[in-house]
């Protein structure tokens, strides 16, 4: 949950200490005070605040100031990252929504002297006389002798403030705050520090108010929005998470905190609790109220933005129905496709898709429908999102020149060129909506489309009115190479050289022009720093004060390096101990060493970057920036010069980029990272052994995602010891899910189908596994993509990214499939998404360099009968033989003297005979007997396999109730048995042999076969 129980908070405050201060009222207060219940947690907030004075009058005092009035002439600007650490304490005390009483009428304080108490009287009775000078000087030295009474910064106080001095009397009173610990006051403090401009002061106050007083939600409203004035939006958070708590869902708090988590980035945590609000108004008001339409569309933009574009039709859907008071029409949910908001004179072309459900022709707002077109474009459902975008498309451009261009987006990403490009020209084409934006992504659509001559004139066009735009000169120089007019490619290349040349010199001597000292000119008189500081600053501000120098950090490398090369000889040594057994510890030994040096490999953060492409370059590896920097003034010297020396075009395009990844190591303190995957698989299967499966398997799976693992060789080993560890504790959805990883991975290639066969081979639990609906579906697009390999070479494209060939038509109805029983998408193949245009071929070698072949799967030339064949046994098991007999025909027609697939034919023509659907048994009882009579033509020449025959022939007459040819192939099989000595299909025949003479009533015959096959 995002809001813990309170328990959580209360750490911090149960921790506290007493005060060795003895507290005494130090104004003339009623006795009955002491009576009022003070909440422990509300003292251990004052204390807090007493602490915060302390280190206050620490930073003064180290100053070295001469008297009180010099000390009150300086910055007061205390450790602003102690306090920022207490804020975060206050903020989960905030956020646990414990109450508090508030304890009113004590100021607490220490034990006066008889000297000092006679200066006080002394300072009040010369502010009395208006000798407010004296006043000033004697109260500053009651402060100098006890800083910790409070009555000396009131009077010091109004003694500025008469003076017209506000801004320090301020101070002054935010000073003796501290030692009253009174809400109200610090809320005063707060307002009159914002009108003064203070911001931080002002945030502090704020802070102390919700300190002292978490019931006051204005203080809360208040300090969020001061915070997200000043760009403080990590404060902001934690100021309308407090509110949230003790109003859950309110939609104004989470539409004010909308915007400052998409400022923080933490889209999740908005997107969960707009759905939380979401379902929680939805039960409140069923028939629509408290969310809006255009909270809806927060919400579904949200989604979008993190790629759960099926999160956003939904809420679509759903929502919108619940705004339109027709929640309870559930059944909409049916239909996979929008047909409940089609608009009239739709044609669907198949009225299946959502069954017997009419279009239900319901009104969808514009802004609304463009989002549900955006989702349904990015997931992959073109044909829907096309509705969508068309009926959005058909409104005035001017209007919706913001949805027309994230629809063209949405396309452009799909990489769907030809539908994107005549949205952008349309954006372009007009004053009002064009844009540079605009004019680069029409020029990328149309060279994506081959058409160079129509981009060449855009990128032009762009120059013209943006000369400083490089970007756009190289891509024109591309352009211009690729056309064979090399003169004034060269000319654009020699201008964004001359360029970069200018913009370096220029900003050299804009650095030399800065003021290295950066100081103000006039002293703040607030408390803090008032400079606007962002939550990144704050954040490098309270990481510096605990950073390790560079030197240190290698130290501390160093010695972690020399721990994991001394723990891998221990484990060497402990490793063949382990093996023999000998010693009953040695085991538990191996693992608590062998866990220290996993836990160590995995909590190395260098060794899990976002970004798996880039390999491991080791802990202390060089800035990219300035690498990336020089790598692109290179490129563009390097086609400089070779546009000087006109080279071949297919060479130049080649070398236009690198795909090189130097700099990638393959040790890791001391240890090859093959050493490492060893170790750890080792760790895994021990770990396995000791029925912890489920350690092993996140162990394995974090391992999966780390830049050393990313080597396809490696990839493997990892899935296999996934696939081992998973088969040792009968977990075979594991073992399939990995499986299916493996037969994407190798593209038209039966081998990681027979391991998924073989890892799977008999029982329940793998024959569950085994007719999956997501193994089933990812099957089917595979036989799809293999038949259209064969039949229709062309019609596939190779998809650089994913290193597939998938239809150049994306994930269209190419991609669907015709049968009934399957559907035609699940999550994680990626096998078919961003697949390159037919017509961008050319394009995409000269853009990204050729592509080596040995990277590619080679395109199938006959058809593959293993995978038809699998997908047949998967109906058989579902008892889906109708369907089976169908998909093993092809099979067969693919490989006729294949004995597995005439075995598969025959038990799916007699299961399907068996049902009550059946139309014409007979034909199908004699269609699996020809099949069956055809497998023992091809399996029963070896003798090895000739009772197999018999066995197989034996179960197909005992299945059809021919109990008399069954029991003659029976005794075969035993007979058989017997002459060699084995039990193969020895006990399975006797058991079934029994079945039949116990049903017959030859019991001893069946008492025989137990006593001689089926005794123990």
């Amino acid at each position: 949950m995002l809001f813990e129980d309170k328990e959580i908070y209360d750490d911090d405050d149960d921790n506290s200490t007493e005060s060795e201060i003895d507290e005494e009222e130090y104004s003339d207060e009623s006795s009955d005070d002491d009576d009022i219940e003070v909440d422990p947690r509300e003292t251990a907030a004052e204390k807090e605040i007493e602490g915060d004075f302390d280190r206050i009058i620490q930073g003064i005092r180290e100053k070295d100031a001469a008297s009180g009035a010099a000390v009150l002439s300086k910055d007061w600007d205390f450790n602003f990252i102690a306090e920022k650490e207490a804020e975060f304490r206050d903020d989960l005390r905030e956020a646990s929504g414990v109450g508090r009483k508030k304890k009113k009428g004590r100021t607490a304080g220490p034990v006066l002297s008889q000297q000092v108490k006679s200066l006080i009287g002394e300072g009040n009775q010369a502010y009395i006389d208006n000798n407010i000078p004296d006043a000033v000087r004697i109260m500053s030295e009651v402060i100098r002798i006890e800083p910790r009474a409070a009555a000396p910064w009131t009077v010091l106080a109004q003694c500025y403030e008469d003076m017209g001095e506000k801004e320090t009397a301020l101070k002054l009173r935010v000073m003796a705050a501290h030692l009253r610990h009174d809400a109200d006051e610090w809320d005063r403090l707060a307002r009159h520090s914002r009108e003064l401009g203070y911001n931080q002061q002002a945030l502090y106050c704020y802070r102390k108010v919700n300190s002292l007083d978490p019931t006051n939600v204005d203080a809360f409203w208040d300090r969020a929005s001061l915070a997200k004035e000043v760009g403080d939006f990590r404060t902001a958070k934690h100021a309308l998470f407090a509110i949230l708590k003790r109003f859950p869902h309110d939609l104004t708090v989470l539409r004010e905190l909308h915007l400052v988590l998409v400022e923080l980035n933490d889209l999740p945590t908005c997107a969960f609790l707009l759905r939380e609000a979401f379902d929680h108004h939805q039960k409140l008001h069923p028939t629509g109220g408290g969310f809006t339409e255009l909270d809806i569309l927060l919400l579904a933009d949200l989604y979008n933005a993190l790629g759960e574009h099926d999160k956003a039709v939904d809420i679509i859907r759903k929502g919108t129905r619940w705004l339109q008071g027709r929640q309870e029409q559930r059944y909409w949910d049916l239909c996979e496709d929008d047909r409940e908001y089609d608009i009239p004179g739709w044609n669907r072309a198949t009225a299946g898709e959502g069954g017997s459900i009419e279009p239900g022709y319901f009104s969808l707002d514009t802004n609304t429908r463009h989002r549900l077109a955006v989702a349904r474009i990015k997931m992959g459902d073109t044909e829907e999102g096309k509705r969508h975008a068309d009926a959005v498309l058909s409104e005035d451009v001017l209007d919706y020149a913001v949805l027309f261009s994230e629809i063209a987006d949405a396309y452009f990403e799909r990489e769907m060129y030809a539908e994107a490009k005549p949205i952008y020209e349309l954006l372009g084409g007009d004053p009002a909506t064009s844009s540079i934006y605009v004019l680069l992504q029409t020029a990328a659509c149309m060279r994506n489309l081959e058409q160079l001559k129509e981009a060449a004139e855009v990128y032009e066009h762009i120059r013209l009115a943006d000369p400083t735009n490089n970007d756009a000169k190289m891509k024109l120089a591309e352009i211009y190479e690729i056309l064979g007019e090399t003169r004034r490619a060269l000319d654009l290349v020699y201008e964004v050289v001359d360029s970069r040349k200018k913009r370096k010199n220029a900003n050299q001597s804009q650095a030399e022009t800065l003021d290295p000292s950066g100081s103000q000119a006039a002293a703040s008189t607030s408390l803090f720093t008032e400079d606007k500081l962002t939550a990144k600053s704050k954040a490098a501000a309270a990481r510096a004060q605990n950073r390790l120098t560079h030197a240190q950090l290698r130290e501390l490398e160093a010695e972690k390096e020399k721990e994991v090369i001394k723990g891998f000889k221990r484990l060497k040594e402990q490793w063949s101990a382990m093996l023999s057994g000998d010693d009953a510890n040695a085991e538990r030994e191996w693992l608590l060493e062998a866990e220290k040096l996993v836990d160590m490999f995995r909590e190395t953060r260098n060794l899990f970057l976002t970004s798996r492409a880039n390999p491991f370059r080791g802990m202390f590896p060089r800035s990219r920036k300035r690498k990336q920097q020089a790598e692109t003034e290179a490129d563009e010297d390097r086609m400089a010069s070779r546009l000087q020396l006109d080279l071949e075009r297919d060479s130049l395009a080649r070398k236009a980029k690198s795909g090189d990844k130097s700099g990638s190591v393959s040790i890791f303190r001391g240890v090859s990272f093959d050493d490492w995957l060893q170790m750890i698989m080792q760790y895994c299967f021990v770990l396995t052994k000791r029925d912890q499966f489920d350690v092993a398997d996140e162990v394995l799976r974090h391992i999966l995602v780390s830049n050393a693992y990313q080597a396809p060789e490696r990839q493997d080993a990892i899935r296999l010891a996934l696939i081992t560890c998973a088969i040792c504790t009968q977990n075979y959805t594991a073992v399939v899910d990995q499986c299916r990883k493996l037969v994407t991975r190798y593209q038209f290639n039966n081998e990681p189908l027979r391991i998924m066969l073989a890892s799977i081979s008999s029982g329940l639990r793998p024959t569950d596994a085994f007719i999956t609906s997501t193994l089933q579906k990812h099957l089917f697009r595979e036989m799809k993509l293999a038949d259209a390999a064969v039949k229709a070479p062309e019609s596939l494209r190779w998809n650089n990214l994913n290193k597939r060939y998938a239809h150049s038509g994306g994930v269209g109805a190419s991609a669907k499939g015709e049968d009934g029983d399957v559907g035609d998408d699940d999550e994680g193949d990626g096998d078919g998404d961003g697949v390159p245009t037919p017509e961008q071929g050319a394009s995409e070698k000269s853009h990204h360099g050729s592509i080596s072949m040995a990277e590619k799967s080679p395109i199938p030339t006959k058809h593959n009968p293993v995978i038809v064949a699998i997908y047949g046994q998967i109906c058989i098991a579902a008892k889906s033989y109708q369907s089976a007999i169908f998909y093993l025909l092809h099979a067969y027609d693919y490989a006729p003297n294949d004995p597995m697939i005439c075995l598969c034919l025959a038990i799916a023509s007699i299961g399907r005979a068996m049902q009550r659907q059946s139309d014409n048994r007979q034909h199908l009882i004699a269609q699996g007997m020809a099949f069956l009579s055809q497998y023992r033509n091809l399996r029963a020449n070896d003798p090895e396999t000739r009772r197999e025959v018999e066995y197989n022939f034996a179960r197909i007459f005992h299945q059809l109730g021919l109990y008399s040819y069954a029991v003659k192939h029976y005794e075969k099989v035993l007979q058989m048995a017997e002459e060699t000595g084995d039990d193969l299909y020895g006990k399975e025949s006797a058991y079934n042999l029994s079945l039949i003479y116990v049903f017959t009533g030859a019991t001893p015959l069946a008492r025989a076969l137990y006593r001689r096959w089926l005794s123990v």
